[in-house]
């Protein structure tokens, strides 16, 4: 029979009540912020982090999760009993961890072949961020609680995230400068013309899908984004950071629009702000645009 663990990391966003509620591995992201270091959900709470962002000048800087890391995950895994384990990763284009978790697998494999007999290992890149992979993983957990195969899992995973999109906007360019994503002449123009961009995250890559002038503008351009590309009578999420006013308000103009409310909520760790900064809202869909 079966035993199957559902696996991702930190930058999933799934909380730690749902990670013991379902079952699901958790692997930390670290981060450096100055010369001191921290584990994601371990050193701080989602508040915390926003604190050292806010009183932080540099660049804090998430780590990957190393090939090391995750021959010794697998390892206790395989003494543990289980005959499988789906890891579902960050974005393989942001991050080595995807990768490093491949990497390891080879390795284990080729080392110790009386463990591949025994542990068939799944790697998933998640090909985006936050709750754009948290999502699945977290309903993977749940099927494989009611007994669903592998087989099925795995295919469960791979169409959400293959169709899955996220519209995602920041109230400031100031993190998205200091860490590069945006030029800081761009940011510069952008802070003082008051834009506001959204990104559009879809198959490993961030593009800017749309810029709205002021804060105002952000959740109804978000809005009209999702609904014109969202499959109807699908799920979604809401993704938002240290700001609930704005989660909520997101959250009410598409159960207005569409007729039903957000699946589920997912506040930024430390591997989306870093980058974006604390104060970002989007809507992570089903998108029928492939």
């Amino acid at each position: 029979m079966s035993k199957i663990l559902i696996m991702t990391d930190s930058a999933s966003d799934i909380t730690r009540e749902t990670e013991e509620k379902y079952g699901i591995k958790v692997i930390n992201f670290k981060l450096a912020v100055g010369d001191k270091g921290y584990t994601a959900r371990m050193d701080f709470d989602n508040n915390g982090l926003y604190k050292i962002l806010e009183e932080y000048d540099g660049i804090p800087s998430t780590s990957q999760i190393t090939k090391f890391d995750f021959y010794d995950i697998y390892k206790e895994i395989h003494e543990q009993g289980y005959s499988d384990v789906i890891y579902v990763s960050i974005n393989a284009k942001g991050s080595a961890t995807y990768s490093n978790s491949v990497l390891a697998k080879e390795e284990l494999y080729e080392k110790h072949p009386e463990i591949k007999e025994k542990l068939a290992i799944h790697n998933i890149d998640g090909k985006s961020y936050t709750g754009a992979y948290g999502y699945p993983v977290t309903q993977a957990a749940i099927k494989a609680q009611k007994g669903a195969s592998v087989d099925e899992i795995l295919a469960y995973l791979h169409d959400w995230i293959d169709n899955c999109v996220i519209f995602f906007g920041m109230y400031s360019l100031k993190y998205a400068k200091k860490s590069g994503r945006i030029p800081a002449a761009a940011a510069f123009v952008g802070e003082v013309m008051g834009l506001r961009p959204v990104s559009r995250i879809q198959h490993n890559a961030i593009t800017t899908e749309a810029k709205v002038r002021g804060d105002k503008a952000l959740v109804p351009k978000i809005l009209d984004l999702t609904v014109n590309e969202m499959i109807p009578k699908t799920p979604y999420c809401v993704v938002y950071g240290n700001d609930e006013t704005v989660r909520d308000e997101m959250a009410a103009a598409m159960q207005k629009k569409v007729g039903y409310p957000p699946e589920e909520f997912y506040q930024i760790g430390a591997e989306v702000a870093v980058n974006a900064g604390p104060k970002v809202v989007g809507v992570i869909f089903k998108s029928h645009n492939k």
